[in-house]
């Protein structure tokens, strides 16, 4: 029995799966933001791998940034080919990944989603995801995440 919630246990579901030993850990507090991620866990904020739906050209993506700052979307777009990037609905990130704003984690979602991965989390031997809720994270390394996600690793600032 496990005290995860439902989303989580998808995620920790496609991880073991996919042959990723991952603890997901549950956090007293919700950790929708990086700072609380940070503070939360006792990492770096750039350790943080943010994770933003956005749609390029109509479609959704995933894009997994650092947070350490902020995804310019011009420079995005130029990176990923795309004419137009903006940031998704909260109803097409429900649609596309069965998770909630905050706890949206790269993986676990109802279909793959084509991802994104900015090139600054490769500076952290560990990075933190979230893990399908707002309450859970979970430690990976760039290279599992990248194979986890089958992501593009591409500028985001």
């Amino acid at each position: 029995m496990t005290d995860l919630p439902e989303r989580s246990i998808l995620v920790q579901q496609h991880l073991a799966r996919a042959g990723v030993e991952a603890e997901i850990r549950v956090l007293p507090d919700s950790a929708r933001t990086a700072r609380a991620a940070a503070d939360a866990i006792g990492c770096e904020v750039a350790a943080i791998a943010n994770s933003l739906v956005l749609e390029a050209d109509g479609a959704p993506i995933l894009v997994m940034t650092s947070g350490g700052h902020r995804v310019d979307l011009d420079v995005l777009a130029r990176s990923i080919g795309a004419v137009d990037v903006s940031m998704a609905p909260p109803a097409v990130v429900r649609e596309a990944t069965g998770q909630a704003i905050g706890g949206v984690a790269p993986v676990g979602h109802p279909s793959p989603l084509r991802t994104f991965i900015d090139e600054a989390l490769r500076d952290h031997d560990v990075i933190w995801a979230a893990a399908g809720h707002p309450h859970t994270v979970m430690p990976l390394t760039f290279d599992t995440l990248t194979l986890l996600t089958d992501g593009t690793v591409v500028a985001v600032v």
